[in-house]
Parts: C-alpha cells; sequence; structure tokens
C-alpha cells in the first residue's frame, strides 16, 4: 500500500470563547481574556478522536503538520510517523500561521489537508488552498456555518481511513462561510460566503437516474461528457488533448465529432482540429498555450499512461501539468479495479513519481471522486 500524505493544521485556539459565552475566539484580545478566565483548549483532543481512526495505518501513512500545538505534539504522541514543515516564531498562533502552514503543505504536495478549527480557520485556509487540494475540517469552533466540516470528529477520520484504504469516496464542492463576531454578540447573525473548497464525502451514487441501485452506463457517459463539454465552454482557447478509449469517444460523440477510439485527439472550442496526432503534434499544438489533457483507464488494469497511448510521453504530460489532467471514468469502471490505484507506467521515472497521490476524477456531471495513482 502506497504512503498516504495527510496535511494537518489545528488551531489550538479554535472553539476557546465558546463555554465562557464569548461567543466565538477570532483575535488576541478574546483568547487572552478566555485563557485569563480559565477556558480549556480542546482543539487537539478533538483532533485526537479523529486520528484515532487511523492508528492501524501508521505504516502506511506520514503527517506533515506544524510544530507544538499545532499538530506535531498530538502525532508523536499517538505515534505517527510526523513531518514537521512549519514552526510559529510566537506561542500564540494567529490566522497567519495556519496559512503559513497552509502553504508549507500545499509545496508538501499533501493528499488531504485535514485541519481542526471553526468558521475562521476554514477561511483562513480558503484563502490559501482554494480548490488546490482536498481539505476536510474537524469541528473544534464556536461558529460552524461552513460545510467544509465533517459532522463530528470520529466522522472526520473514518473518512480519511475510507481514503488510505483506497475507497471510491466522493469529491464536492463545499462553501466556506464566517459570521461577524462583533454583530454575533449583539445579537445578530449575518453569515457571509467566501468561497468554496473541495471536500472528501462518504461514497454516493448520484447521477441522472438509478437502475436497481447500479450506474446506466449510457447516461453516466452522457453526463460525464456534460462535465467535460461545459469545461470547453467555459475555456474557449484551451486547447483539449482527447486521449484514447471509449469514454473518451462518448465525449466526442455527444460533441459531434470524429473520434480516434485507439488515438488521440485535439480540441479547441469544441471544432476538431487534428485528428490521431502524434507527440510532435502535440507539443506542437500546446507549446504557450493554455492546455488541458482529457484521459480514462483501462478498464480492470488501471492503466492512464504507458498503454496504448505513447503519444502522451512523458514530454507532452509534463508539459500539460497534473493539474490540467482530467481523468474520467464511471463509477462502476473504477469499483472494477477492486481498490486496485490507477497506474502510469509512462517511460520517466520523475513524471511517474510526481503523477502519484489522490487525484480527482470525473464520475458524472458536477461528481467527483477523489482515487489513488500508484507509486510505482
Amino acid at each position: 500500500m502506497r504512503q498516504f500524505k495527510l496535511g494537518l493544521i489545528i488551531n489550538p485556539y479554535a472553539g476557546i470563547g465558546g463555554a465562557l459565552a464569548l461567543k466565538g475566539s477570532d483575535g488576541p484580545e478574546i483568547r487572552e481574556k478566555a485563557l485569563s478566565m480559565g477556558a480549556e483548549k480542546r482543539a487537539n483532543g478533538k483532533t485526537q478522536l479523529a486520528l484515532e481512526e487511523l492508528l492501524g495505518h501508521k505504516d502506511n501513512l506520514t503527517i506533515y503538520t506544524a510544530s507544538g500545538e499545532m499538530g506535531e505534539d498530538l502525532c508523536r504522541s499517538m505515534g505517527f510517523r510526523t513531518q514537521v514543515i512549519y514552526t510559529p516564531e510566537n506561542f500564540q498562533t494567529e490566522p497567519e500561521d495556519s496559512q503559513r502552514t497552509a502553504q508549507a503543505l500545499l509545496e508538501s504536495k499533501v493528499d488531504l489537508i485535514l485541519f481542526a478549527g471553526g468558521d475562521g480557520t476554514a477561511r483562513n485556509i480558503y484563502d490559501i488552498v482554494a480548490d488546490k487540494v482536498a481539505v476536510l475540517g474537524v469541528p473544534a469552533g464556536c461558529k460552524i456555518h461552513s460545510g467544509v466540516y465533517a459532522i463530528t470528529p470520529k466522522s472526520a477520520g473514518r473518512v480519511v481511513n475510507m481514503l488510505i484504504q483506497g475507497e471510491i469516496v466522493s469529491l464536492s464542492e463545499a462553501e466556506v462561510k464566517d459570521i461577524d463576531e462583533e454583530k454575533f454578540r449583539q445579537g445578530k447573525v449575518n453569515a457571509r460566503y467566501y468561497g468554496e473548497m473541495r471536500v472528501p464525502t462518504e461514497l454516493r451514487y448520484i447521477q441522472a437516474v438509478k437502475m436497481g441501485g447500479k450506474e446506466s452506463e449510457e447516461l453516466v457517459l452522457i453526463d460525464i461528457a456534460a462535465q467535460i463539454i461545459e469545461l470547453m465552454q467555459d475555456c474557449p482557447e484551451t486547447v483539449f488533448i482527447m486521449g484514447s478509449g471509449s469514454t473518451v469517444g462518448a465525449i466526442m460523440q455527444e460533441l459531434g465529432l470524429p473520434n480516434t477510439l485507439l488515438g488521440v485527439d485535439i480540441v479547441v472550442d469544441q471544432h476538431l482540429v487534428l485528428q490521431d496526432a502524434t507527440e510532435k503534434d502535440i507539443l506542437r499544438f500546446i507549446e504557450n498555450k493554455p492546455c488541458k489533457l482529457v484521459i480514462t483507464l483501462i478498464g480492470g488494469q488501471g492503466h492512464i499512461f504507458g498503454r496504448g497511448n505513447q503519444q502522451l510521453s512523458p514530454q507532452v504530460v509534463s508539459t500539460i501539468g497534473r493539474d490540467n489532467i482530467n481523468i474520467v471514468a464511471t463509477k462502476s469502471k473504477l469499483q472494477s479495479l477492486q481498490g486496485r490505484p490507477l497506474i502510469s507506467d509512462i517511460g520517466d521515472v520523475q513524471v511517474d513519481a510526481h503523477l502519484s497521490g489522490l487525484i480527482p476524477v470525473i464520475t458524472g456531471y458536477r461528481d467527483q471522486v477523489l482515487y489513488p495513482i500508484a507509486e510505482i
């Protein structure tokens, strides 16, 4: 089993003002007042409840976190392999420390960021992370209006447990909201929307039609096509490299374009500009241009590169970039792998290593799951 890289951010002061009716914990003055009144820090305790769900994965889990109460102390006390990637300058941490930790976690290329706090912490992390990596909140604050939090700390740990085991976990867009604490103390609740982050949730079959609890393959392929076509409409000048396979072929069919089933086609503004392209053709089209790659996996095997699509060479994939790779597959196709990861055998060890880790897979219209690419 591959090593799972879990990012962890604990706001140790989250919720500190709740039991004392201070209506929040934002701002150093409130935290100092709460501490002087005998408030207890509870964020680490709540995070421990989440991490207890992961104790069985110590051998294949590394937790990347900040020093001290922001994560290191708890992780080491529980026996987890721990990598410290940020150290706050002051003992009493501030929002900037959560943000700097989030930035360091992005640079460490973690699979998921687990964070403990309230809506203020979610805002801080959103400012840095946005939709760059999936996140999941452990509820530990006074205010939990944001949709990025699990229902309980234990449920957060259970979702992470599913990811580590390679189970299919849906990926949803969840809102980040926060209220004005000053107005809240005056009895006014004014929740403001700040944006959305990607959050893993338990497996849900959500598509246009269900038949006997199973996916209708034809309808799901139409849903997947609708998602890619919407992306093309939003990016009319982007070069779309369309890989081989029947799932990508269904997208081309919905576009009304001819398709090279065992080759690679190039589409711009929903028009076919080159059919059955070579590696050199692709490199010429994507040079200094925005580009995206649409590929699927080989059913039953899980290969995404290195089997029948050698046109998608290490140079091509490196030029396109991991963030611009759109993997499309039905959930039934993923389930047929029986938990085995996707495989990149592109012919370049460094490129394969860069591609490894959790990646979103488009499984329907505005429906994604997180699925791992193996470390070879």
